[in-house]
């Protein structure tokens, strides 16, 4: 390819996709200069080294995963929501293991800062709000929920469901069903209407 093509966009783009074909760690600047037949040196003036490049890859990864989470709950509450938002991160993993494994990048504090990451976060909590849990609760269901979406999906890529009924796909869908009821009855959450004053305390 003429070396005149390039551009951090277009080598980006394909990072990307050579990532869902040999694996997120296997991306390096070689790696990539290989892939369009040119030497390193021709990458530097678009790329600071492998880090600066799987860095971009995981930006990218979590601009695509947001945007379709923000697609898939657009007019969804409650389970609707959650389960739309599990299936998301689900589809979007089987679908570019790859970018999958960029989008858990760890990213220094300022550039996760400005990535969609913080947009993604927002649409998790804003399905968690429609189980009425805020402050520290909604945080510990933020990362309750993470574990279980990254646990499984990690796992099923590796083909840990893979050799046994039922199938991981009827597995996820009770495992969000699971979740959902988990959400509602959340342990020392307020329920919805219930009196902020508990009665046995009453004349103490």
């Amino acid at each position: 390819m003429p070396r005149a093509g390039l551009s951090a966009e277009r080598l980006i783009g394909e990072a990307a996709e050579l990532a869902d074909e040999v694996g997120f760690e296997q991306v390096t600047v070689s790696a990539l200069a290989r892939r369009f037949g040119v030497r390193v040196a021709s990458l530097y003036s678009h790329l600071d080294g492998s880090h600066d490049l799987r860095t971009r890859i995981a930006l990218l990864a979590l601009e695509e995963l947001t945007d379709r989470a923000a697609a898939e709950l657009a007019g969804r509450a409650g389970r609707d929501a959650l389960a739309a938002f599990a299936d998301v991160y689900r589809d979007y993993a089987r679908q570019h293991p790859g970018r999958y494994a960029a989008s858990r990048y760890r990213l220094d504090p300022e550039t996760a800062a400005a990535s969609a990451g913080v947009r993604h976060a927002r649409l998790l909590r804003s399905v968690l709000r429609g189980y009425d849990l805020t402050g520290d609760e909604q945080t510990h269901a933020v990362r309750l929920l993470g574990s279980v979406f990254h646990g499984y999906v990690s796992l099923e890529l590796e083909g840990g469901f893979s050799h046994s009924a039922p199938d991981s796909g009827q597995s996820w869908a009770r495992i969000v069903e699971v979740l959902d009821a988990l959400l509602r009855n959340w342990p020392g959450a307020a329920q919805p209407g219930a009196s902020q004053h508990d009665p046995s305390q009453r004349g103490s």
